[in-house]
């Protein structure tokens, strides 16, 4: 890939990227950091991916009328929080001002067989966003199995969500292009506007581009959009920032 070819995904994934601060001992100093860094000279990124005790804070920050996002987390990492407590979760996150609800499914439940629980619990908190986004994050990396992807995919979106996400970032295996492949495959299959968001690992333009390619070459090049595609990372900022400047790609960043 040319320096051309390098700025011009750094730009497509600049536009398309969540900013993300979940770390478990993030600070409101780190999130003050986080909504400067959204606003770069080449433009805003998309997002950010907070916790969801700083959304009413970055709200603050940001204001009301900001083009960066806020996304947060529910049922966040382990999946396994009670529906009722998830959707208090949900409904105090799009008050104090989230513009994304990032869900984690309840993955353990489908592995042991229970489909219904990821249904149930994707419906009620579609249900709870109002005009949040759902983006509802399938632990891929857990599922492991290819068929199961598949079969989370087609629960999410039955469930009414917005977009399917990858991973936490917090296990073993996060984003990878077998998973991204079958996640596509089945927004494609599904015939329904819905996004997808790898997540976890992607640290560098050249990653991202590969993530792009597969996602041209599914759904067609000019489906890549905010509106469709997101990108979650922490460490990918800096990559984007750096080839933007006129650097190489492939800096030593880590993704969250």
């Amino acid at each position: 890939m040319d320096n051309h070819e390098l700025r011009a995904v750094a730009t497509r994934a600049l536009s398309l990227l969540d900013l993300t601060n979940l770390k478990d001992d993030c600070t409101p100093e780190q999130i003050v950091s986080l909504c400067v860094k959204a606003q770069t000279a080449f433009g805003p990124t998309a997002a950010i991916c907070i916790w969801p005790r700083f959304v009413m804070q970055a709200r603050t920050l940001l204001g009301p009328s900001s083009p960066v996002r806020i996304a947060t987390v529910v049922n966040f990492p382990a999946g396994d929080a009670r529906i009722e407590d998830v959707l208090a979760e949900t409904r105090d996150a799009v008050a104090d001002g989230a513009d994304d609800i990032d869900l984690v499914i309840p993955y353990r439940a489908l592995m042991a067989g229970n489909e219904q629980a990821v249904t149930a619990m994707v419906t009620a908190v579609k249900g709870a966003c109002g005009s949040a986004i759902l983006k509802t994050i399938l632990e891929t990396g857990e599922l492991k199995d290819t068929a199961l992807m598949r079969r989370a995919s087609e629960l999410a979106i039955a469930g009414g969500a917005d977009f399917i996400k990858t991973s936490t970032g917090k296990v073993g295996v996060n984003a990878t292009l077998e998973a991204a492949d079958i996640m596509l495959q089945a927004i494609r299959d599904s015939r329904k506007k819905v996004g997808f968001k790898p997540a976890g690992g992607i640290s560098n333009v050249m990653d991202a581009s590969l993530y792009l390619r597969l996602a041209d070459t599914i759904m067609g090049e000019d489906w890549a959009i905010p509106s469709t595609f997101r990108f979650g990372a922490s460490g990918l900022l800096d990559d984007i920032i750096a080839v933007l400047s006129g650097g190489p790609s492939g800096a030593n960043t880590s993704g969250y």
